[in-house]
C-alpha cells in the first residue's frame, strides 16, 4: 500500500540516522558556527531582508543536517539539469554537458517529483493584523514567510509546489511547478500580495481540484475567521478526491487573551461593526469561546480526514513547520 502524501512530506524533514554525505556534515558545521534564522524570532527575522533572504535563510537552518534518497522515478518531458550525486543512475548524466562544463549534471524531468501539493494562502482583511505591532508580525506577514519557507522545503524536495492566494476572491494562481524558475515566481506573488477584504475560501479550495490532476497535498494558510460551513464542505470534497489536507491555522497571541483597559471598542476589520465592552468583564468567556473555536475546527477537519495545525504568530517558523509537518496538533 503506497505511503499517504502527506508522510511523504513528513519523510522530508525527518533526520536520518544512516550515513550522513561529506557536503551535509559540513553544512552542519556551518550552521553551528552561525545563528540559526528559522530559531529566530519571526520580527527578528522580518528585519534581515526580503522575502527571498529571509526564506533562503530560514530553509537553510531548517534543512541543515536533513538527508533524502537521491533515487527517484522519471518521465519522458525534460525539466532542467541538477549536480551528480552520488547514487544517481549514469545513464541519466548529460555527458555533453559535462565536455563543456567539466561537471557532471544529470538530466530531471517533469514528473520526478514525490507529490504535487497547493499552498492557499488566506489575504483577508482579518489576517492583516497584529496585537503587538512593534514587536510582532501580523498574521498575514508571517503567513508569507511560512508559505515562503514550506515551498522552498517542498522544491528541495523535488516536489512540485503551486500557490493560490484568496480574499473574497481568487487573487492570484500559480500551477504546480518544480524548477528554479517557478520558485522564483512563488517568491514575486507572495512578496506582491497584500491583505484585501472579505473572506472566502471555498471557490478558491474547489478551484484546486482544476490544478491538481492527481492526487497531492493541499495546505491551507488561514485565521479561519470565515464562514466554518462551505470551508469545510470544500476540505471534505477535496479529500473525497484523493488529496491530503493540512490546515494551518494562524492565531495571534493576543487573540488568544481578552485583556486591555478598562473599557476598549473593538471593530471587525471586514465587516466595519464594533463594539465597546470591559475586557475585565469578558475575560473568562472570551477565553472559553476561543479554545472552542479551536477545538471545533480540530474535530471537524479530523472527522474528514484532514490534518489541523494551529501556530501562534510568536513561534519560530522553523519550530511551527516541524510541529505541523512532523508532530500533529496544535493549542491544548
Amino acid at each position: 500500500m503506497p505511503r499517504p502524501v502527506l508522510g511523504r512530506v513528513q519523510a522530508g524533514v525527518a533526520l536520518t540516522s544512516r550515513v550522513i554525505p561529506r557536503y551535509v556534515a559540513a553544512r552542519m558545521a556551518t550552521a553551528q558556527s552561525a545563528p540559526r534564522l528559522d530559531l529566530l524570532d519571526p520580527f527578528e527575522v522580518s528585519r534581515l531582508g526580503g522575502i527571498e533572504v529571509v526564506t533562503e535563510g530560514l530553509v537553510e537552518g531548517f534543512l541543515a543536517g536533513l538527508h533524502r534518497s537521491p533515487r527517484r522515478g522519471f518521465s519522458v518531458e525534460f525539466a532542467e539539469h541538477r549536480m551528480y550525486q552520488p547514487g544517481d543512475e549514469l545513464r541519466y548524466i548529460d555527458w555533453k554537458l559535462l565536455g563543456r562544463k567539466d561537471r557532471l549534471y544529470v538530466k530531471q524531468f517533469e514528473e520526478e517529483t514525490n507529490l504535487r501539493a497547493m499552498i492557499v494562502l488566506d489575504a483577508s482583511r482579518s489576517m492583516d493584523w497584529s496585537g503587538a505591532a512593534e514587536t510582532r508580525l501580523t498574521k498575514f506577514e508571517y503567513a508569507r514567510r511560512l508559505a515562503a519557507a514550506l515551498a522552498l522545503v517542498l522544491l528541495r524536495q523535488r516536489d512540485a509546489t503551486g500557490l493560490v492566494v484568496f480574499d473574497e476572491a481568487v487573487r492570484a494562481t500559480l500551477p504546480p511547478r518544480v524548477s528554479r524558475a517557478h520558485w522564483m515566481r512563488l517568491l514575486t506573488t507572495l512578496a506582491g500580495s497584500t491583505p484585501g477584504k472579505l473572506t472566502a475560501a471555498a471557490p478558491a479550495l474547489q478551484g484546486v481540484v482544476e490544478r491538481l490532476r492527481r492526487r497531492g497535498l493541499v495546505v491551507l494558510i488561514s485565521d479561519l475567521l470565515l464562514d466554518q460551513a462551505p470551508t469545510l464542505h470544500a476540505l471534505k470534497f477535496l479529500r473525497h478526491r484523493g488529496h491530503a489536507v493540512l490546515v494551518l491555522h494562524l492565531l495571534d497571541p493576543a487573540e488568544l487573551e481578552l485583556d486591555g483597559p478598562a473599557e476598549v471598542r473593538f471593530e471587525d476589520p471586514e465587516s466595519a461593526s464594533a463594539v465597546v465592552l470591559r475586557p475585565r468583564d469578558w475575560a473568562e468567556v472570551y477565553r472559553r469561546t476561543v479554545r472552542d473555536v479551536v477545538a471545533g475546527w480540530r474535530l471537524a477537519l479530523r472527522s474528514q480526514g484532514a490534518r489541523y495545525h494551529a501556530i501562534r504568530t510568536d513561534l519560530p517558523f522553523g519550530q511551527a513547520l516541524r510541529e505541523a509537518l512532523v508532530r500533529p496538533g496544535g493549542l491544548a
